[in-house]
């Protein structure tokens, strides 16, 4: 599996096998899946089925939408770690994709700093963030060091959303002593059904080698197909693995600090 984790962190550390369980549930008990669901904060579609699922997600909120605020606490009272979905250049799209605040490598030092930082605050219960889109800014290092630094001065972690093979997140996490995990899988980059549930599949066969996976889903488009097809796997992927949510995948809960 592709996860990296830092800081001798090491609560990937696979849950002990208690006696009294049988073999089929502890071999449960050590696996783990942290689904986290993208786009949030400007009322898309599979909102409010996304967070209605019966498992903990990971919910990733994008800033200085309309119901960005909305959307952060409502999934914090449904039981859902929140993450900043940081919006980020890509190689190829354009800028108007990205939405207010966007983070892009023309910018200053100066100017990359307060808006990731004004972006963190705009958040309602946030302890890590990912990239939307960001195959330009991913592979950037003077302007990723900067969203880093802020993660390390923020208490926040980093989840490397994968949208490009030269990303630098993990040689700069590493050296900023920032924790940050990697995507293995993304559930709806094609709109379909029948793409969704190939990706669900996938998902259970890593479940098989894999004792931790991380996968993400939208909301937006495919929002409504992705929460029906997930509301169908949870009790599939629950008879293999704990779901948990990023933080519980690598740092106890008391370690992330919650930016209010």
């Amino acid at each position: 599996m592709k996860m990296l984790l830092l800081l001798g962190l090491l609560s990937t550390t696979l849950l002990p096998s208690l006696p009294h369980l049988s073999s089929t549930q502890q071999s449960n008990e050590q696996k783990h899946v942290a689904i986290v669901i993208d786009d949030f904060g400007n009322g898309m579609k599979g909102t409010e089925e996304i967070l209605s699922l019966p498992i903990r997600l990971t919910v990733a909120v994008m800033p200085f939408l309309s119901t960005t605020e909305k959307d952060a606490k409502l999934a914090f009272e449904k039981g859902h770690e929140v993450i900043l979905h940081l919006p980020m250049e890509p190689v190829h799209g354009k800028k108007s994709w990205l939405g207010p605040g966007a983070i892009t490598t023309d910018l200053s030092d100066d100017e990359v700093r307060k808006r990731v930082n004004k972006a963190i605050d705009a958040i309602p219960h946030v302890v890590g963030m990912n990239n939307h889109m960001g195959s330009k800014v991913s592979a950037d290092k003077r302007v990723m060091r900067i969203i880093l630094e802020v993660c390390q001065e923020r208490g926040l972690y980093y989840l490397d959303s994968k949208t490009t093979g030269k990303s630098v997140v993990a040689t700069l996490a590493n050296e900023l002593g920032v924790p940050y995990l990697e995507n293995e899988l993304f559930f709806d980059e094609q709109y379909t059904t029948s793409h969704i549930i190939k990706q669900a599949n996938l998902l259970m066969n890593k479940i098989d080698v894999d004792n931790e996976i991380i996968a993400i889903g939208h909301v937006g488009i495919a929002g409504e197909k992705t929460a029906s097809v997930l509301k169908q796997y949870v009790p599939l992927v629950e008879k293999k693995a704990e779901t948990v949510t990023l933080s519980e995948l690598f740092i106890e809960p008391e370690d992330v600090t919650e930016i209010h």
